[in-house]
């Protein structure tokens, strides 16, 4: 099952391809570049995004983030 968020990037580290994104209910979310929809596999913080959220590994991640 997948739920569609929205949210803003508030960390990225571009040298290891991981970030968090915060949506708007305040909870936070990890992802991988991997999951930049656009296939740039880079994105700015504070850039406000849409965004899956998938159950892995026994949390939420976002998955298939559009900017």
């Amino acid at each position: 099952m997948t739920t569609t968020s929205t949210g803003t990037v508030t960390a990225f580290d571009e040298s290891v391809g991981l970030g968090t994104i915060t949506s708007e209910d305040g909870s936070e979310h990890p992802f991988h570049c991997i999951e930049i929809s656009d296939g740039s596999r880079s994105i700015a913080v504070g850039t406000a995004v849409s965004f899956d959220l998938l159950a892995k590994f026994g949390r939420y991640e976002a998955a298939r983030i559009r900017s």
